[in-house]
């Protein structure tokens, strides 16, 4: 008796057919086992797909959701418990001069926090005799010789190999706990709960290249747009270093012609495939005069660092630049996550519009002002190489020939926590006087005030995990157009409201 081969799919009752019968073939018990064995499966698949359609999830095998891979300082994963990133997971390289360290440091030791921040500052050679070394400042340490690379670009420095080596030799150094390397220079200030809040939004086990560009289109041109720029800061994850280190070397000859060290790290990061992840926090700041548009128009992101302090006028006028950072970095203290961050409110029994940068500055307009003009940074500064009004990487709108178009000014006075959650800043009228004699319009010259006072709660940094958007103000005090002190209050927007003036 010979049998035609069928599955049980086809013939679901054949098996016991074949079984019982005597002249089965040796090869037909074979395929009746692999059919047999087949079916079984199925029954058990179809089993399976009915037993989680039916019951209860939550009776299932949960998975580990707290527990991440890491890598080992040696390269080798493993798993431990998730914790949130916090400033012990990263590592600052910064880069230094032994010439001009005496001057920068003051710039370092606004953020530098001892036994909380760790890092080095890297010298080009060891320091001289007469430096003192004090717990407000990063420990230091002298980067190899990099005689036995290559440097070919005629308008720029070796230097340039030396810092680009930063990050490998920060990495050779073996610290455990790190999940970021961030690189910075002597003159960088990092704002360091923000920088922390922007790091932890990413998985820190894969491979990341965060920072910003050049605000100087020129110099994105000249440069990179794809590249962090490094005076900036930009952060790498331990497992992207990981790689890093075992191409850098070569890759700085390679791009040998290449001006700066962040240049070069990102020539070496785009062998390895891995694109920078612009975050708009990290200021490179190239620009020559004055910061204040930028800085009162700022982008709704948390302020990680600023640089350049020395190439540009002050923060604050009338103040030196470190007591202009010193100030600022007062109001971040306080409100870490709120820093620079913008409201606009609008009177408009007055028809008065008002824009304010949290801890920094007020601008009023005693007229009604669109929010989109608001929120656009008056070109107070020009290029950083051509001293140029523009363009930049972001809009501005140039300083307006009518003074009676302009706003008048206030800067921070104070900032103090009043309880609660909350926060009060005072903004004092700066240059009194110079509109009543430039523009002798009534809406000028009948506005007394002279402070503005501005109540908000802390701000929560969960919030920039949602999506942005700028918050909401209103002018609280009365109506009474003697007032010589006007009291705002910062507010989350509700659900449907706008600011838009009516």
């Amino acid at each position: 008796m010979s049998c035609t081969r069928k599955t049980l799919h086809d013939h679901p009752f054949n098996l016991w057919k074949f079984l019982v019968s005597p002249t089965i073939k040796a090869i037909d018990v074979f395929s009746l086992t692999i059919q047999f064995t087949l079916a079984l499966c199925s029954v058990t698949s179809i089993s399976l797909i009915l037993y989680f359609a039916f019951s209860n999830y939550s009776h299932l095998p949960q998975l580990h959701i707290n527990r991440v891979t890491n890598f080992n300082q040696n390269g080798s994963v493993s798993i431990e418990g998730h914790e949130q990133t916090n400033i012990s997971h990263i590592l600052f390289g910064i880069a230094g001069s032994v010439k001009s360290w005496n001057k920068r440091r003051n710039y370092t030791e606004l953020w530098w926090k001892p036994n909380v921040t760790r890092g080095f500052v890297w010298f080009d050679e060891k320091p001289f005799p007469n430096m003192t070394w004090t717990e407000t400042v990063p420990p230091y340490k002298v980067s190899e010789d990099t005689s036995r690379f290559k440097y070919s670009c005629w308008y720029g420095s070796r230097s340039a190999v030396r810092i680009a080596r930063i990050v490998k030799e920060s990495f050779q150094l073996g610290l455990p706990n790190v999940r970021w390397f961030v690189m910075g220079d002597d003159d960088t200030v990092f704002f360091n709960d923000n920088l922390v809040s922007v790091l932890a939004k990413y998985d820190h086990n894969q491979m990341y290249y965060i920072g910003g560009n050049s605000e100087s289109v020129e110099q994105d041109v000249i440069h990179s747009y794809t590249m962090a720029y490094g005076g900036g800061g930009f952060a790498i994850s331990y497992p992207l270093a990981a790689e890093l280190v075992k191409i850098l070397d070569g890759c700085i000859d390679r791009y040998d012609k290449f001006y700066g060290s962040d240049q070069k790290i990102q020539g070496c990061l785009s062998e390895i495939g891995v694109p920078v992840t612009k975050e708009l926090g990290f200021h490179q700041l190239d620009i020559r005069g004055s910061p204040y548009g930028l800085l009162a128009a700022h982008p709704l992101a948390p302020l990680v660092s600023l640089h350049h302090f020395d190439y540009f006028e002050s923060i604050f006028p009338n103040l030196t630049q470190i007591d202009s950072v010193e100030k600022l970095v007062s109001g971040y203290e306080v409100d870490p996550s709120r820093i620079l961050q913008q409201s606009f409110c609008y009177d408009l029994n007055r028809n008065w519009s008002v824009s304010v940068s949290w801890g920094y500055t007020v601008q009023f307009y005693p007229f009604l002002v669109t929010a989109k003009k608001l929120e656009t940074a008056v070109g107070t500064f020009q290029t950083w190489r051509s001293w140029d009004t523009g363009p930049f990487t972001f809009n501005t709108q140039p300083i307006s020939s009518d003074m009676c178009e302009r706003p008048v000014v206030f800067m921070l006075d104070r900032v103090e926590s009043v309880g609660g959650g909350k926060t009060l800043t005072g903004y004092k009228r700066y240059n009194m006087g110079k509109e009543e004699k430039d523009c002798p319009r009534c809406n000028y010259t009948a506005v007394a005030v002279q402070f503005f006072n501005v109540s908000a709660p802390k701000f929560n940094p969960d919030l920039w995990n949602k999506a942005p958007r700028r918050q909401c103000c209103e002018i609280i005090n009365g109506t009474d157009g003697a007032d010589t002190v006007v009291h705002v209050q910062i507010r989350g927007c509700k659900r449907f409201e706008s600011v838009t003036p009516q």
